[in-house]
């Protein structure tokens, strides 16, 4: 498995850190339903929703609880996917599109209300989002895409540039309104699912490195680094962007990215609703509130070529994200508190690679999740839940490897 520094700098959400569930090393050799590898927002959802239908699940993690990149993640829960669905349409047909698009959209409504349900307190709130125009969608491309949207039945309503200045005093060419979108805390998010998994029977061990895994006679052997091995009926990868060597290559990529949080912002500061908002724009600026005021921003996303190239490039990333964020809305104090770096997968058509990978039926990958890694490590959990329990995911097929 390739081994990455997956962030750097000082995540926000560092800063108000709950406490992370305790784990321990593995004393000897151990059989289990399922191994989950990786103990991050992928591994957690994918523990806790195996846990509640009754599967025997352990986790192993070569770090700890949530000490890769879940930390650097901004957290904008939303169902819009990368890949405008005009564009997505155009990649893979209208009719698979269309369902990943409706698909991401039931990803968020149903962890909205799992998370109401596990009374999970991880500073929940419901957000509109604001797709501004940019270098890759304006005027009427960018109305096409609200239109394809509405026609799909997903909430989507074109502003012109005088209503996006009336109802939100941005200043450009258009944007597409929608609703039904989330913003959380992702460490909160994170450690509440594991303790769920928990308490159902998860056993967490870490620090412990996978180093190989071997599929015979029905099940899944995991050697470990610290000489160990599980036995697992079933094994899910939820390792982030830090591929295993099992795992196809040629549809994924690593991408960087840079964010900052500024201090607290008065609330009428702030604009309406506090939106989420990104760009129609290749690299788009992407931003949005905390529960006390501040406002996280990110965006200059460039192609990975190591932490050293990622981590040199922090200071001119962060500062221009700093004057974008100005330029965008003159009444934000736009001088970072917080800054940081961070690593994320992507794929041809913006899409995650979920399921088994191929000729290893017992061995799930969750890869390449993009801008919308929370959404997707959903979809994840609902796709492995429906194939552990003998089924077969109707939208299986769109997010295969």
């Amino acid at each position: 498995m390739r081994e990455l520094d997956l962030r750097s700098g000082n995540p926000v959400w560092l800063a108000d850190a709950p406490a992370r569930p305790a784990c321990r090393r593995l004393r000897r050799d151990l059989a289990t339903d399922v191994l989950v590898v990786g103990m991050g927002i992928s591994g957690a959802m994918a523990a806790e929703a195996l846990t509640g239908a009754g599967h025997q699940v352990a986790m192993i993690d070569r770090r700890g609880p949530m000490l890769g990149s879940t930390p650097a993640t901004t957290a904008l829960i939303q169902f819009e996917i990368d890949t405008p669905l005009t564009t997505l349409t155009r990649m893979i047909g209208r009719e698979k599109a269309v369902r990943a698009w409706r698909r991401a959209r039931l990803a968020v409504g149903n962890l909205r209300d799992h998370i109401q349900t596990l009374g999970l307190a991880c500073h929940m709130q419901p957000r509109q989002t604001l797709y501004l125009a940019g270098n890759a969608l304006t005027g009427s491309a960018l109305r096409a895409e609200a239109e394809a949207r509405a026609a799909a039945g997903l909430p989507a309503r074109y502003l012109t540039a005088s209503e996006l200045q009336a109802g939100f005093g941005m200043a450009r060419a258009g944007a597409i309104l929608s609703t039904g979108n989330l913003a959380l805390d992702p460490l909160r998010l994170t450690n509440g699912l594991l303790r769920a998994a928990r308490q159902r029977g998860a056993r967490f061990f870490a620090p412990e490195r996978m180093i190989a895994a071997a599929s015979h006679r029905g099940q899944v052997d995991v050697a470990l680094e610290s000489g160990r091995t599980i036995s697992a009926k079933h094994v899910v990868l939820a390792t982030g962007y830090e591929l295993p060597d099992m795992a196809p290559k040629d549809r994924h990529r690593i991408i960087s990215t840079w964010a900052i949080a500024t201090r607290p912002q008065p609330r009428s500061a702030l604009w309406p609703g506090e939106a989420l908002i990104w760009e129609a724009s290749d690299p788009y600026l992407y931003l949005r509130t905390t529960r006390d005021g501040r406002v996280i921003c990110g965006g200059e996303d460039a192609d990975f070529t190591n932490e050293e190239r990622r981590d040199a490039l922090t200071g001119e990333k962060t500062r221009r994200i700093s004057e974008k964020l100005a330029k965008l809305l003159p009444d934000i104090d736009a001088t970072p508190e917080f800054r940081w770096a961070g690593s994320f997968g992507d794929t041809t058509t913006g899409l995650p690679l979920i399921g088994p990978l191929p000729g290893t039926p017992r061995i799930f990958s969750l890869m390449g999740y993009g801008g919308n890694g929370i959404t997707f490590s959903r979809i994840g959990a609902e796709l492995i839940g429906a194939a552990l329990a003998g089924g077969e995911d109707a939208d299986a097929d769109i997010f295969a490897h």
